[in-house]
């Protein structure tokens, strides 16, 4: 059997093991479950200029907050809820980011009232399945693609804020729209079902 802590996974999933486990479990692999992409959709605009470790760690204070992700309770936020908020020290209080999430939210509903689903939404950008990359070393994952261009554009002029081009490719990443585990990590040949 092997040894777990020589199991090769990307660079960044050993700072923690809330990164670890992230990555083990959720990055990369494809997510089609509604409130899941509507929560990866606020936490992704959330960690505009921090880290994502930030955001991991303050995620159950997060999904607290936001009523567990439910788009249909967070697009009907009043002024007061917005407040509220403000004051929670669990989530990140940027005023723009709150008032975008909630934004986001009427937004994503009317997505779903045109498309039936989130899902099939935005999946159409990757003709509905994982584009696998073949990266060998971090430093060759591009921070945004014409793809996150595309979707970042379409979302834009739907109305969602906090969804440029590179928190579209982040967001991609995180729902499994893209595998960029790199080619060594065992998650590669896991999501690809390939021994590479």
């Amino acid at each position: 059997m092997t040894d777990i802590s020589e199991i090769k996974r990307c660079a960044w999933a050993g700072s923690s093991q809330m990164m670890t486990d992230y990555h083990d479990k959720e990055w990369g692999t494809p997510l089609h479950d509604e409130k899941g992409l509507f929560e990866f959709l606020i936490l992704e605009g959330a960690q505009a200029g921090l880290s994502w470790e930030i955001i991991l760690r303050k995620r159950e204070a997060y999904r607290a907050a936001f009523d567990g992700f439910d788009p249909l309770v967070v697009a009907n936020y009043a002024p007061e809820k917005i407040e509220a908020l403000m004051a929670n020290a669990g989530i990140v209080r940027n005023r723009r980011k709150i008032e975008a999430a909630v934004g986001n939210a009427r937004a994503f509903l009317q997505v779903q009232a045109e498309y039936g689903t989130f899902d099939a939404y935005l999946w159409k950008f990757v003709s509905g399945k994982s584009i696998h990359n073949r990266f060998r070393e971090m430093s060759e994952i591009p921070a945004k693609t014409e793809v996150s261009e595309a979707l970042s554009k379409d979302l834009l002029k739907r109305g969602f804020r906090f969804v440029g081009p590179t928190i579209c490719y982040a967001f991609m990443q995180a729902v499994g729209m893209v595998n960029d585990h790199i080619l060594d990590c065992y998650r590669y040949s896991e999501l690809t079902g390939t021994g590479v």
